[in-house]
């Protein structure tokens, strides 16, 4: 099976390696998710899973919503995720399995994708780090962004112009971060760096993509 899973950003610490250095660390509830609903190539099209993570109230749940939860016959969730699956990953997970932290190992590269924090309306010089005009008296231009397109041609903006507007709150992946340590008595990963998204953000981890495994 595919190496993802869902989990709850806790936070950040650090930790000490053997050797005395100090390790910056971000903290992931990661699972237990439970296998909602499998889909295959001959039902669906293509070979995937549905999980849900962190269980909800029966009654918070509609009618329809259970008759879906149901089939696992695991409860309800709040969140739910598809992850897709190789041709031969299917065979190895079925409706109501559940998938825990054990399948990362330390030392191995993840990606971990999240929303990331909403910072509402900012001007160009946060949200694009413009550098701004001269701050002093009688500039008249200190944090404005400035001219925004020409006047003859083409007459208008051009689509995609570095403006101000809202910043944040976008989905984001981080690659090649790495594991650090795993406790799965815990349910909790300690990932190297900092990950997408606010403390108790919800986010889905996935073997890197890119990177070469160590080890």
């Amino acid at each position: 099976m595919s190496k993802e899973i869902l989990g709850k950003k806790l936070g950040m610490t650090q930790i000490f390696s053997v050797d005395g250095r100090r390790i910056p660390v971000t903290v992931v509830e990661a699972g237990p998710c439970v296998v909602v609903q499998k889909k295959t190539v001959q039902t669906d099209g293509y070979n995937a899973v549905q999980v849900g993570f962190i269980p909800k109230r029966a009654e918070r749940v509609n009618k329809p919503e259970m008759g879906h939860f149901k089939r696992a016959g695991q409860g309800a969730f709040y969140h739910l995720k598809e992850f897709r699956l190789g041709d031969s990953d299917g065979d190895q997970v079925n409706p109501g399995d559940s998938i825990t932290c054990e399948i990362f190992a330390p030392g191995e590269i993840v990606d971990v994708r999240g929303v990331s924090k909403g910072k509402g309306f900012q001007g160009v010089i946060k949200r694009w780090n413009f550098s701004g005009g001269r701050a002093s008296h009688g500039s008249m231009f200190h944090r404005a962004p400035g001219a925004i397109g020409c006047s003859a041609w083409p007459s208008r903006v051009f689509k995609g112009k570095k403006m101000a507007g809202q910043m944040g709150n976008k989905q984001v992946t981080t690659q090649n971060l790495q594991i650090v340590e795993v406790r799965p008595e815990q349910n909790l990963l300690l990932i190297k760096g900092a990950i997408p998204g606010p403390k108790n953000g919800v986010v889905a981890i996935r073997k890197g993509v890119k990177a070469k495994q160590n080890g």
